[in-house]
């Protein structure tokens, strides 16, 4: 195994949105028999904080059926899109796949399906995966995943154009990557929105593949699931209250198109409708994560300088 290690400051010229050096470390993995990876797969963590899932990750991968990549650690830097960026510089792969930290990979030929897909279709710039209900989680997790939007998605069975792509699983064509100028550093929360409506403005197309699936799980405990829909809500308001040119929407299944921006009011009226639909259909789960957002999201509003994030 080849093991690479530099500092955080890692020169990204061709970001369009940059924020500072990374306060990260980057690591590259790569078996000496590899000399020409042709996935370079990318993966932001927090290093020892995140142990209890990094090491299963690094684990499964070993465990693919295609082998041909390098795994790129950038450890300890706050800013996800800045330390993918980082990955992308140092990179060699002619695609670049994310994994979050916590991600479970669902089977042993998902690397293998997914280069197979895109090297099929040229159009496509970005490509995602299912989202799927692990058996083994806890009735807590199993509840948050089936009621809370987003948190699951279906295996499909073609190609299909999707908002539902992202970080957590997703391949993307290194130079449309380097196209669109990469990942959005400035903004802490909404960067999988952005980097799809960039890519989709490139040209190119975002897709869910077929047959494929990972697990990535909502926070294993209530404490957990409080701090991280509070904290949401905080950066949200930040990216509102001081980079609104980036709040884009968001759809909820494969194949809705993304609308246009909606204005403040229709905003605040659908969140409404929202609350008292999960009321009426009894979604505990989603009701509080509604309810943690809004308090995170009216304090981080009326608190939050730009120069605190």
């Amino acid at each position: 195994m080849i093991f690479k290690s530099m500092t955080g400051n890692v020169v990204r010229p061709f970001v369009k949105y940059s924020k500072g050096s990374t306060e990260g470390r980057v690591e590259i993995h790569r078996s000496e028999s590899i000399t020409d990876p042709v996935l370079s797969i990318i993966i932001p963590t927090m290093g020892a904080a995140r142990e209890e899932f990094l090491p299963g990750l690094l684990d499964q991968l070993t465990q693919q059926t295609f082998q041909n990549f390098e795994i790129i650690l950038i450890i300890g830097d706050t800013r996800q899109g800045r330390a993918i960026n980082c990955g992308v510089q140092v990179a060699e792969g002619k695609y670049i796949v994310t994994f979050d930290d916590d991600t479970r990979l669902g089977h042993s030929d998902l690397l293998e399906i997914m280069v197979h897909q895109i090297e099929q279709h040229s159009d496509i710039g970005m490509a995602g995966v299912a989202n799927l209900v692990p058996d083994d989680a806890s009735f807590f997790v199993k509840r948050v995943m089936q009621e809370l939007p987003r948190r699951t998605s279906p295996i499909v069975n073609e190609i299909i154009d999707s908002d539902m792509a992202e970080h957590p699983c997703c391949i993307i064509h290194r130079k449309v990557f380097l196209e669109i100028g990469g990942e959005n550093e400035i903004i802490p929360r909404g960067l999988d929105p952005y980097l799809r409506r960039e890519i989709r403005n490139a040209g190119h197309r975002v897709v869910v593949l077929p047959g494929v699936y990972i697990h990535h799980l909502p926070p294993k405990t209530f404490r957990k699931f409080i701090k991280q829909f509070y904290r949401n809500g905080k950066m949200a308001a930040y990216v509102n209250k001081f980079y609104p040119e980036f709040v884009i929407e968001l759809t909820t299944k494969h194949g809705d198109k993304v609308s246009e921006k909606r204005s403040l009011i229709t905003r605040v009226f659908s969140y409404i409708g929202r609350l008292l639909k999960t009321l009426l259909t009894i979604r505990i789960f989603y009701l509080l994560s509604l309810v943690l957002y809004l308090i995170g999201y009216v304090i981080g509003y009326i608190t939050l300088k730009e120069s605190d994030v």
